[in-house]
């Protein structure tokens, strides 16, 4: 995709970090802004609407978890959290907040880099959407957008991040057949399936509670022990 319309926000309290990255994103074609607060850091993502927010956990006046709370009852933002703790436990916490992607400090730039264009092509899919591709599903109450990247039962919007209204899409479009946790991993969260990483069954408890808590029965979407999952 062209990174040229992509505006990124950053909300890192490590200045030179922040300076680094901003020049670094713009060098790669990206409209950078950044802050060093998590409050303000909120306000601006509100306010600005940004194609994607990169957020530091350790704030010096609020946490990112908290601001990624708090963005999430407004907004879809995608979000990529950065950290200097790469326990799997602080990763999970990201991600059951709504989080698209966790990258650990000290991180690869080019992996980074790699994040980025990731969610953003899975965010966009309108500057990537070939002709003829459909856009909208429809499965008894549940009812996909592919272009305003909305998931719908009987009205009700799922509030689901971009990653998680991917997943969905590919599970109900493939709608009673078995996904392979390798498959969704390169469909949707784009990189290599490992046993040890969770992300994928983290994003997937969260759609089924969605879908629960919105009248669709949970079971609508199975795990498959040993195959994958499947929507039914």
């Amino acid at each position: 995709m062209t990174a040229s319309l992509a505006r990124i926000l950053i909300v890192e309290d490590d200045r030179t970090l922040a300076v680094q990255l901003g020049e670094l994103l713009r060098g790669q074609g990206y409209a950078t802004s950044a802050c060093h607060l998590g409050e303000a850091g909120l306000e601006m993502a509100l306010r600005e609407s940004p194609d994607l927010l990169l957020l530091d956990v350790m704030l010096p006046d609020v946490n990112g978890f908290s601001v990624l709370r708090r963005l999430r009852e407004q907004q879809q933002t995608p979000v990529i959290m950065l950290t200097a703790c790469g326990a799997e436990e602080e990763r999970i916490r990201g991600l059951r907040h709504g989080a698209d992607d966790y990258l650990p400090k000290p991180f690869n730039i080019t992996e980074l880099q790699l994040r980025i264009d990731a969610v953003l092509r899975r965010t966009r899919p309108q500057e990537s959407a070939r002709g003829g591709q459909a856009q909208q599903l429809q499965v008894d109450e549940l009812h996909l957008d592919r272009h305003a990247q909305q998931a719908r039962v009987a009205g009700c919007d799922l509030a689901l991040t971009p990653l998680q209204f991917r997943l969905l899409w590919l599970l109900v479009s493939h709608r009673g057949e078995a996904l392979s946790k390798p498959y969704l991993y390169r469909m949707a969260l784009e990189r290599e399936y490992s046993q040890y990483d969770r992300s994928l069954d983290m994003h997937v408890s969260r759609i089924r509670r969605r879908l629960a808590e919105a009248g669709l029965g949970a079971d609508r979407l199975q795990t498959l022990h040993g195959r994958g999952y499947a929507f039914t």
